[in-house]
């Protein structure tokens, strides 16, 4: 490490988010361009820094500084330098000049101390020298916060956004009760917050720590998918957390309650303990959606004399249990049609859009994913939109600064007399809130989805608990029509689904199970089934052949499927560029996924010439595509999506990106692929479940192969014990509905 010192010339760039700073420092060895994360350094100030030289691609030598000393001005040039900088807001060069050649060495003391004295001075006022002397002191307290709390191990990003929000009570805040950031600011969490305070020396027993580390745990266990903890669970969590006894656990929780963090509730299955906001996000959801559940009395005759048109204009009679659903929809404000692949749901659908249509309605589809919106739309012949682009994305959700998320609420509801939404499974507690929020009484509501499917990603099972519940009107469809029943894949599907036993002898054309037994052998057919087989066979390109493996971690998990499969599919060439970051390797031509929501990612759709036709914004979880390019002087990546929208990555952004060659089960729910590959050794039972088998087998369009052990396949059909979570949304429904 060097150390060098100057003055700061000229600030070329500063991003405000995380305090990285491109600076020129004038010192005797002339200009030096110097880079670094610091929100409090400005024009003007002299500098001690700390860091190393490098050679940069684009910019070339620059030194790269890991921590700065502001020091005092150290003659009276360096003192004017500093006030005419530009950092002082309504000082100039000429205005400095003046109050350094009055008060000398002393103009530190005279602005910090006499103010009112700036005002001998033409051309300030005594309210600008208060103004003065309030920029100054602001400054100089950034610098010192900075500083102190860097000093505790936090980093310049984290320091900035810890004393924008304190500001000068940050000294209070950390010596008392540093737990508090993890309520009060994004990315400080209860770990962050307890090692802050360990270095401070608060008392691993005190009543501050015990109660942040048990309304750690209870979000945690939100992450889960649980609304809620029995409180024996949470106290024996929140123990091994903080490797501590509690004792009193009624009067922590109490205190939490009192501070209205948390609601505590007597159920049927114990003493529950709730993070409030969710208790009462699932209450309200109740309150609403029994609100939006009006009856209508369109008259029977007339609805069967409309339906017996449709199935004319249709070309395709309705099955009974499909009429019946048609029906209940048009004499319901909400209504629920669920049933597995092949039993109808699209036709249904399809008859209750042209149904309401030819009633002048105004309709709204919509599903929970890209792939599944645009699924709905091909198979409907109508618009169908992410729920986040039917409630008008505003911003980032899942920034905790940011809580009016959506332009479509209750306030600004949706102008549609029918709201249809597809895949419901996948719908969670938070985005159901949101969805009947914005659907005004009047409006129906129709909710489709296989409730067998794996649950939602984030927290909350409401399809299930809405099924449960009996209180709306419901069709299930489970006669499987002629033409899907020649499908081995919907056919097993629905064994799976009731447990029975799946015969795997390869006499299908659609379903096939290689046995193996040695992992990497699973790995070598899985190459040849990639390579050479299953393209031609479903008339797919390579990067549509989807493996889906039960796992992350272990010998056929997504980590290690990857970078085999990168290799062996994708191979380095000199002619790709590639990038590595994080312990991952990009290259052009790999096939990857966005593993986090992000709304604010920027696309754009060019034609061949590289005129831009259309642009939006937000790229979701889930969502998969192909690098086309890595641009090293511009330290970006391009990836094209579905559609040919193309979003460009900053390299600090490829944290949102993974591989996709391999995927996990429940990262696919919602899409759907001409051919699919599961890779299938022995796993945790918990893991190894009934919904996981059937929800991989079902994303597959045209075949379906499993490689591996038969026996474990099986035992996967038997095994029934899905992981519970605890929701209660049936019970907040039931009731409301008394």
């Amino acid at each position: 490490m060097e150390e060098i010192k100057g003055y700061v010339e000229h600030i070329v760039f500063r991003n405000n988010e995380n305090g990285y700073t491109v600076f020129r420092l004038n010192n005797e060895d002339g200009e030096i361009d110097c880079v670094g994360n610091f929100h409090y350094i400005d024009e003007g100030e002299l500098l001690e820094l700390t860091g190393e030289y490098v050679n940069h691609p684009v910019y070339g030598r620059q030194f790269r500084a890991a921590s700065a000393k502001v020091c005092e001005p150290e003659d009276l040039v360096s003192i004017e330098r500093y006030l005419g900088s530009g950092a002082i807001r309504g000082v100039g060069a000429a205005l400095a000049g003046k109050i350094v050649k009055k008060f000398k060495e002393d103009t530190f003391r005279i602005i910090e101390e006499e103010p009112e004295r700036l005002a001998e001075i033409k051309g300030i006022s005594e309210r600008k020298a208060f103004e003065i002397s309030q920029q100054v002191e602001g400054k100089r307290d950034l610098r010192n916060a900075m500083i102190y709390l860097q000093k505790y191990g936090i980093s310049a990003p984290m320091a900035a956004k810890i004393y924008q929000y304190y500001e000068n009570r940050i000294y209070h805040i950390l010596e008392e009760n540093p737990y508090q950031m993890a309520d009060h600011i994004a990315g400080i969490g209860f770990r962050t917050a307890d090692e802050i305070a360990k270095r401070i020396g608060i008392h691993a027993d005190s009543d501050f720590r015990i109660q942040s580390g048990l309304y750690y745990v209870l979000l945690q266990s939100v992450g889960e998918g649980h609304i809620y903890l029995l409180q024996e669970s949470l106290c024996r969590k929140a123990e091994a957390l903080l490797e501590t006894r509690i004792e009193h656990m009624e009067k922590y929780l109490i205190d939490l309650a009192m501070e209205r963090r948390i609601v505590l509730k007597e159920g049927k299955d114990g003493k529950r303990v709730y993070a409030a906001n969710y208790y009462y996000m699932e209450l309200n959801t109740a309150r609403m959606l029994h609100d939006l559940d009006i009856r209508y009395d369109d008259g029977d005759q007339g609805i069967e004399r409309r339906l017996g048109q449709i199935e004319r204009q249709m070309e395709m009679p309705l099955e009974e249990m499909q009429r019946i659903a048609v029906i209940e929809a048009v004499k319901h404000g909400v209504f629920i049609l669920t049933g597995g692949p092949g039993t109808g749901k699209t036709t249904t659908i399809n008859a209750i859009i042209r149904y309401f249509e030819s009633e002048g309605m105004d309709i709204c589809l919509g599903a929970p994913t890209g792939r599944a919106a645009k699924r709905m739309a091909e198979t409907t012949g109508y618009e169908a939109r992410t729920i986040h682009r039917l409630l008008e994305i505003n911003g980032n959700p899942e920034d905790e600064e940011q809580k009016n998320e959506f332009l479509r609420n209750m306030g600004n509801p949706l102008e549609a007399d029918v709201v249809i939404i597809d895949e419901m499974s996948m719908v969670d507690l938070p985005l159901m809130y949101a969805l009947v929020s914005a659907v005004s009484v009047g409006t129906r509501l129709i909710l489709v989805g296989d409730q067998n499917q794996l649950p939602s990603v984030g927290p909350g099972s409401v399809l299930k608990d809405m099924v449960s519940s009996h209180c709306f009107s419901m069709v299930m469809l489970t006669r499987i029509f002629r033409q899907a029943g020649e499908s081995d894949i919907i056919v097993n599907a629905h064994r799976i689904n009731r447990g029975e036993a799946v015969v795997a002898d390869n006499k299908s054309r659609d379903f096939f199970f290689l046995k193996r037994q040695d992992p990497d052998a699973v790995i070598s057919v899985v190459l040849t089934l990639i390579r050479n087989k299953l393209p031609r066979y479903v008339h797919a390109d390579i990067c549509e052949i989807q493996v889906l493996t039960p796992m992350r971690k272990g010998l056929l998990g997504v980590e290690r499927l990857n970078g085999i499969l990168q290799e062996y599919l994708n191979p380095p060439d000199q002619n790709k560029a590639e990038k590595e970051y994080g312990g991952r390797k990009f290259r052009v031509g790999d096939k990857v996924m966005q593993i986090k929501n992000n709304y604010q990612l920027e696309w754009e759709i060019r034609t061949p010439n590289g005129i831009a036709v259309d642009r939006g914004a937000g790229i979701f979880n889930g969502d998969m595509g192909v690098i086309r390019d890595i641009n090293p002087f511009e330290e970006a990546v391009r990836v094209e999506y579905d559609e040919h929208r193309v979003v460009t990555y900053a390299f600090e952004q490829l944290e949102e990106l993974e591989l996709a060659y391999a995927i996990t089960i429940h990262k696919s729910q919602g899409s759907e692929y001409p051919a699919v590959i599961i890779p299938l050794l022995q796993g945790p039972q918990l893991l190894y479940h009934r919904n996981l088998l059937y929800t991989a087998v079902t994303r597959a369009r045209k075949c379906v192969v499993l490689v591996g052990s038969d026996a474990v396949f099986q035992a996967m059909i038997q095994n029934a014990n899905e992981q519970n979570r605890n929701t209660s949304l049936d019970e907040r429904l039931c009731e409301v509905c008394v």
